[in-house]
């Protein structure tokens, strides 16, 4: 992988716990996530929804982002095999390091995003798809990014470091 990837599959979900919808296209919105997403500030029904204010927004849950390398590992190596957006996760990668996006600003699309924080799998996660999958994606489980400058995102899209 190198610095620059590319935006292989979009999913979101319009409330929490049901089944991740794919994309061909979605807007991402400064400080307010992607329109369509539970996680969209203007919805807040997310499953860790726990911001009193705008300020606080601003701790990546605008967007969070996996690797496809890092979903094919988990099948290869641990026999976990998660269908299409099953992995919760909004923009499926490839060719990217996302754990190097940490604390960097970064462009996906058109959007400009800064990444926040690993975005390590929960027992939400585990609890929803199968047994193991917490430990398969420890540290392997994507981003979190928050939205700095509007943009729309689609397939095929540049992810690129901007530092």
């Amino acid at each position: 992988m190198n610095g620059v990837g590319t935006v292989e599959h979009i999913f979101t979900a319009p409330e929490p716990e049901v089944e991740m919808t794919e994309r061909s296209d979605v807007e991402a919105v400064a400080r307010s996530g992607l329109r369509g997403d539970r996680y969209f500030r203007e919805v807040e029904t997310g499953t860790f929804v726990k911001w009193e204010s705008d300020e606080e927004r601003h701790d990546g849950y605008d967007l969070t982002l996996i690797e496809q390398e890092a979903v094919t590992a988990i099948e290869r190596e641990a026999g976990i095999e998660l269908a299409p957006g099953e992995h919760r996760r909004n923009i499926e990668t490839r060719d990217v390091a996302l754990n190097h996006l940490v604390g960097q600003r970064f462009r996906v699309g058109d959007a400009i995003c800064r990444g926040d924080r690993l975005c390590e799998p929960c027992n939400h996660l585990q609890r929803i798809t199968q047994d193991g999958v917490l430990q398969a994606l420890t540290h392997r489980g994507g981003l979190r990014a928050d939205i700095l400058e509007d943009g729309m995102i689609r397939p095929g899209d540049v992810i690129e470091p901007l530092e």
